[in-house]
Order: C-alpha cells, then sequence, then structure tokens
C-alpha cells in the first residue's frame, strides 16, 4: 500500500509551547463532551411512538417479529443497512458502520440491548455477502413488509418519479431506492414495543470508530479532493486490489 508523509510545513514548536496549546484545546474538548452529555440526556428523555403495526422478517432461524428481534431484552438497536432486491452487494458505506458491529456485540448484551440489520433485499441475497466479509450479527431480511419504508430509508418508485422523498425529516430529492439510517426501539412495561428514536445522514458517524481514530490523526479524513466524501472507501476485502491498480 501507497505510504505518504504528512505536511513538512506544519508549525513546530518547543515542548512546552505545545503543552500550553495543548491545554487550550483541552478546554473545547471538555465542552463538547458536557455538550454531547446533555444531548444524550435530551435523547433519553424524548417522547416514544407505540408501534402499531405488525413486521415479520426473514431470518436464518425462520420467521422473526420486531418482538423476537429483541432476543429477550428490553432495548433493540436496528441498522438501516442499504441492500435492495436485486444488488450483488450492499452499500460500500454501510459495510464500512457494519464493520464495527460485531466487536460491540457482547457489550451491548451486557447492558440489556439487542442489535439487528435490517434491508429489503431478500435473505438468499444477503447471506452470501455476510459470508463473505465474516460477519457475525444478526441481520434479517424485510422483504414483503414496510419496515423501511415507514422508517423512511427506503421509497417505492411511484415516490422517486415525484422527485422527493422524506429523507432525515425533511423533504428532499434523491436518485437512491435506498439510503442509510439507524433506529432504536424499547420494551415498554406494558409489554408494548415502543419507537423511541431514528437518526440518518451524518447522525450515523457516532457509529463510525475507525472514522473517530482517524479524526485524531494530523491529515484527518483527509477527503477535500475527493467528488464526494467516503470516495476512498472500500469493502474491507478489496483494499489490497484497490491498491494495485
Amino acid at each position: 500500500m501507497k505510504t505518504t508523509e504528512c505536511p513538512a510545513s506544519h508549525r513546530i514548536v518547543s515542548r512546552e509551547e505545545w503543552t500550553t496549546a495543548r491545554q487550550k484545546f483541552l478546554a473545547k474538548e471538555k465542552e463538547f463532551t458536557r455538550l454531547r452529555d446533555q444531548l444524550s440526556r435530551e435523547r433519553r428523555e424524548l417522547p416514544w411512538v407505540k408501534v402499531d403495526r405488525a413486521y415479520t422478517f426473514e431470518s436464518t432461524d425462520g420467521k422473526r417479529s420486531l418482538a423476537d428481534l429483541f432476543e429477550g431484552r428490553g432495548q433493540l438497536v436496528v441498522y438501516h443497512f442499504m441492500f435492495g432486491p436485486g444488488w450483488e452487494e450492499g452499500c460500500r458505506g454501510c459495510s464500512y458502520v457494519a464493520d464495527h458491529f460485531d466487536g460491540c456485540l457482547p457489550h451491548l448484551h451486557a447492558r440489556d440491548v439487542s442489535l439487528a440489520v435490517v434491508s429489503r433485499a431478500p435473505l438468499a441475497e444477503l447471506l452470501p455477502f455476510k459470508r463473505r466479509m465474516g460477519w457475525k450479527f444478526p441481520w434479517v431480511s424485510s422483504a414483503g413488509n414496510d419496515f423501511n419504508r415507514d422508517h423512511h430509508v427506503s421509497w417505492t418508485a411511484d415516490e422517486l418519479a415525484e422527485g422527493k422523498v422524506y429523507y432525515n425529516y425533511a423533504f428532499r430529492e434523491t436518485p437512491m431506492e435506498e439510503m442509510p439510517g439507524l433506529s432504536v426501539f424499547a420494551r415498554g412495561a406494558d409489554g408494548a414495543i415502543y419507537h423511541t428514536y431514528s437518526t440518518y445522514s451524518r447522525g450515523l458517524d457516532i457509529l463510525l470508530g475507525t472514522y473517530n481514530l482517524i479524526d485524531l490523526t494530523p491529515k484527518g479524513r483527509d477527503e477535500a479532493g475527493f467528488e464526494m466524501p467516503m470516495e476512498w472507501l472500500r469493502y474491507h476485502d478489496r483494499y489490497e486490489t484497490a491498491s494495485a491498480k
């Protein structure tokens, strides 16, 4: 893989000057952390809406309901993975997100949280790609139900033909039949299921531990020269092939 050097023109100072600058920046980081904690508290205080529709998903264990995806736990996080019927591969960006899931599963389970990935493609089309990627997380198909559409990550051909779709809480233009998102559900004391939160677009950045690490480096995401962010991204088993070209 090609290696490059960081710009030599960056300001170089003594250790004492560096520490002073770092302490000044630390104050901003702490303020950001306090604001993030406040947003998390306010997110938890958002109202809930009862899920009245029944959804049936295809899984390797047969037909599963939304309640089944909780796996006996009280909270459920669903990642809406862009993989439509007839696609040969899942979305590269969603695959980047999904690469972060397997390692966190035991920790989520310890905190009463289950994770499920949902896509609109039939299960028979999802599983070969899942095997190729080596993923273990639960991945189910919403083929035949309106789960993706009800959570505003998939649209019909007629909706796309109208020119604008409802995504990220606003009507916008998109040529895509699928978009990414994340939704959270809770099981109430009454046994009902409630939709508590959904986020889309840049709201999904928080899932990307790799980006968070890259953001700490001198070059950062280094995407300014690309026509679109993440243009550099490959499936994790395709980087060697891409660098050889």
